[in-house]
């Protein structure tokens, strides 16, 4: 009989707008090979953009949020495995699994660090220095932590991410699993990609709704393009994304060759086409898809560390990285003009591809290491003493405040 996957999404998937919605496209398709029967719920609103799951054979469900109608769904559900989609929503219902549906393994998607990302955002914000202090000692960090405690297995996607985890925190390695990208490129794919010679122009990509995006265009307008416009006055850089703010719908200028073209269904057909692609991200956390669809499409990357970070290794980037905007721009320009080095740069990007983010190894490992967590459970909850004291004084508050609620919420 097949085992039974329930998903509690953040929100519904968006893999044409964001890379969580790739993300968790790439996870749900993993367990639908690996056999699972799959339940997708969430409290959130499904918009113009939200992935149809039904033609995949996923159940969807709405549920409700603080209400004792969930509790009768996952002990009529019995799943064996329950995954959080972030953080945010095992606290939110992490206690009602573990309360009844009490043998099913609990999973956290982190998505990403989000303690990290915030920490990263506030210390840009007030210009000063980022340290990794700052990260463990922020308050989303902490409530991160314990929920990833509370959990059987967290996912991490970036293999900077993993070290500081178990450098910095001393998290356990045995409720970590690093699971990044899962990609399949076929050399068929690569011999059919446009040639140097056949691409043009510049491209940027991000979702409107993430702040280093915005920043990234931001800096882009500002700083970058003026000067890569100057020593090619003939090129041209073609901004999208959806969910882009008017602040940068505003920046729309055809005239000086940057265009803000907002979202487009098909980026990979844009990235195919483009000759460079640009990411000057100055914040953030986790490994950014929009580098990872550049590799895919063979498209070069000048990027910055952080855009960088946890993706390569010590491997060699497939393009340039640079944290100074001027050096940036001559990268940019250099490796547009220069045969040789881009076709350098896509090889570059491949083998990254195939070491790092090949889907049949990752999802082996994956299948291997559920496996073993499902038959030895008990084993491995008792090993998690940690775990099991915040589950036990964070299931006392939690459930206590989500009843309080939920009776406040009836008197309305």
């Amino acid at each position: 009989m097949p085992k039974k996957l329930l998903v509690i999404g953040y929100v519904w998937p968006e893999p044409n707008t964001t890379a969580a919605g790739c993300r968790m496209q790439q996870l749900l398709n993993a367990f639908l090979e690996l056999g699972y029967r799959i339940t997708f719920a969430s409290t959130a609103v499904k918009t113009e953009y939200s992935l149809d799951l039904k033609p995949c054979g996923i159940r969807e469900t709405t549920i409700a949020l603080n209400h004792s109608s969930f509790d009768d769904f996952v002990k009529q559900l019995a799943p064996d495995l329950v995954m959080f989609d972030r953080f945010m929503v095992e606290e939110q219902f992490g206690w009602r699994v573990a309360e009844f549906a009490p043998n099913a393994v609990r999973i956290l998607n982190t998505e990403d660090l989000h303690g990290l990302r915030k920490a990263r955002e506030e210390a840009h914000k007030k210009d000063v220095r980022f340290k990794l202090l700052d990260w463990k000692n922020h308050p989303v960090t902490l409530r991160e932590l314990a929920s990833m405690y509370r959990c059987d297995l967290s996912l991490i996607i970036s293999t900077f991410e993993m070290r500081i985890l178990r450098e910095h925190i001393k998290f356990p390695a045995e409720l970590l699993f690093h699971l990044p990208f899962m990609v399949e490129v076929s050399k068929n794919h690569k011999d059919t990609l446009p040639t140097f010679a056949e691409r043009n122009d510049f491209v940027s990509i991000g979702n409107g709704k993430h702040a280093p995006n915005v920043d990234a265009i931001k800096l882009l307008k500002q700083e970058i393009w003026p000067h890569i416009r100057k020593k090619l006055p003939e090129a041209q850089l073609r901004v999208y994304g959806a969910y882009l703010p008017q602040q940068i719908k505003e920046m729309h200028h055809p005239k000086s060759g940057f265009f803000i073209d907002g979202w487009i269904e098909n980026a990979d057909l844009v990235l195919e086409n483009s000759r460079i692609l640009l990411a000057p991200l100055r914040f953030g956390a986790g490994i950014k898809g929009k580098l990872l669809d550049g590799m895919k499409t063979g498209t070069p990357t000048v990027t910055t560390t952080i855009g960088a970070e946890g993706m390569y290794g010590d491997q060699h980037w497939n393009g340039v990285i640079s944290d100074n905007w001027n050096d940036f721009a001559n990268a940019a320009v250099k490796l547009y003009q220069n045969k040789l080095e881009w076709e350098r740069a896509q090889k570059n990007g491949f083998a990254l591809l195939e070491s790092n983010y090949n889907k049949t190894k990752s999802t082996k490992q994956f299948k291997d290491l559920l496996d073993n967590l499902i038959y030895d459970l008990k084993n491995h909850r008792t090993e998690n003493f940690v775990g099991r004291l915040l589950q036990h004084q964070t299931l006392t508050s939690s459930k206590y405040m989500a009843k309080w609620i939920e009776e406040k919420n009836k008197k309305v």
